[in-house]
């Protein structure tokens, strides 16, 4: 039994599926498969069950969940303590969804990391809203850049940055396609909220790698993007879109920061989330274009799982 096994377990009990667990590791999915076999062979118990319902933890894997969920915590502490220890850069794992990743995540990773008085390796992963919990009580990232998760007991979620949901496009259209990113398929999402407010049925909606490439689908009269005001504006001020208004648009949206309880969070987490609050952070988040596409940032997390 080895902690990337109980990893692998934790994540697939508590986002439901091997597909989402895979995702939220950056591995393949047979990865997962099969450190979760050999761990339900080590301990005798299938541990988790798939029904028509979904995943269901057997008696012994619903007991199991919170041992191994600590167990994986305490993982991660010892890794950062051998790392301290060896002198090694400390880690900075941020998680974000899909918008803030495209655009600011790396901009901010990096200019903290170059002011920072100490040794610091930072990594920037794109994230759904429901794994961001998962990811940060497992010790498996260290600040989420997104919605607000302050439900959550054992997680601080606060506001950073504030800005507004938009349509742009080429004109108004009385039934327009909806082009969108990734976010669009996360239910929790402003943007799948909208959609529901729009009452877009999903056949007219259309999702795209990034806003980058979504915004350029609607320059091409595609349909109209769901954008974040701030940074479409230089598309806006090029000609190349124009704002269109809906019955839902504009809306007020919040960026949030969300870390372990102050109490629990690690000290650079709370470093970086100081520096969310300074004039620097604060410009890097309203100047668009700086960042780059999520398929070019490492993942979140750095496991071997089948070790």
């Amino acid at each position: 039994m080895t902690l990337s096994q109980l990893g692998a377990f934790v994540l697939v009990a508590r986002l439901g599926s091997v597909k989402d667990a895979a995702r939220a590791l950056g591995v393949s999915e047979p990865a997962v498969s099969q450190a979760l076999a050999a761990l339900r062979q080590h301990l005798g118990d299938r541990l988790i069950v798939r029904g028509q319902g979904g995943m269901t933890l057997t008696e012994g894997g619903t007991r199991l969940l919170p041992v191994a969920s600590q167990m994986v915590a305490l993982g991660a502490e010892a890794e950062a303590a051998v790392r301290a220890a060896k002198g090694a850069p400390e880690m900075l794992r941020v998680v974000a969804t899909t918008a803030i990743a495209e655009f600011v995540a790396t901009p901010l990773l990096d200019t903290f990391g170059r002011r920072s008085p100490r040794s610091v390796e930072g990594s920037a992963g794109v994230v759904t809203s429901r794994e961001i919990p998962v990811l940060l009580q497992g010790r498996l990232a260290d600040v989420a850049l997104g919605p607000y998760l302050g439900d959550h007991p054992d997680l601080l979620s606060e506001p950073i940055f504030r800005t507004r949901l938009v349509a742009v496009g080429t004109g108004p259209s009385p039934r327009p396609t909806w082009l969108v990113d990734p976010s669009g398929t996360d239910p929790e999402s402003e943007t799948s909220r909208l959609l529901r407010r729009l009452n877009v049925p999903d056949d007219r909606i259309r999702v795209y790698p990034n806003q980058t490439a979504a915004w350029a689908a609607a320059a091409d009269g595609a349909g109209l993007a769901i954008a974040l005001a701030h940074l479409v504006a230089h598309q806006i001020q090029r000609g190349e879109l124009r704002i269109v208004n809906t019955p839902a648009t504009p809306v007020e949206i919040h960026w949030h920061a969300t870390t372990l309880a102050t109490d629990r969070r690690p000290p650079l987490a709370g470093a970086f989330r100081r520096f969310l609050g300074t004039p620097d952070a604060m410009h890097l988040m309203r100047t668009p274009g700086m960042g780059v596409p999520p398929s070019r940032f490492r993942p979140p997390v750095y496991v071997t799982i089948w070790s």
